[in-house]
């Protein structure tokens, strides 16, 4: 028997749609960060994170099916993302991490990743 995915052992879809909305109820009004997101609407990037997300952990791969490979580094190049991005995408992710009071283990193996991913992403020291 298989261990259960990532994906559902935090509730799985509802889950990763709650940590997405907090992040972007952060990102909103963030000075820093909303004006990476040329959108009026940021509906469509609460969109693609999720689906992202879910798939990465181990739900549905419907991210792969509309866009492709996620190919993160090449999605975000045009973008300016510096420390001071990377550390205002973490603040706002740390609020919504916590927004989902998860097991200590599974909150402690998603904040890895998110940590990770943010640093991955810097591409200028500016």
């Amino acid at each position: 028997m298989s261990e259960a995915s990532f994906y559902d052992r935090v509730g799985g879809e509802p889950t990763f749609r709650k940590l997405v909305d907090e992040f972007y109820a952060g990102v909103a009004n963030d000075p820093v960060m909303r004006p990476m997101y040329p959108e009026a609407d940021l509906g469509p990037a609460n969109d693609r994170l999720r689906l992202f997300l879910m798939q990465y952990w181990g739900g549905p791969g419907t991210y792969s099916q509309e866009r492709g490979h996620p190919r993160l580094r090449m999605r975000h190049a045009p973008f300016k993302v510096g420390p001071v991005e990377r550390d205002a995408w973490l603040a706002h992710m740390r609020a919504a991490v916590d927004s989902l009071n998860l097991a200590p283990d599974l909150e402690q193996e998603l904040w890895a990743y998110l940590e990770r991913a943010a640093y991955f992403m810097v591409n200028t020291m500016d």
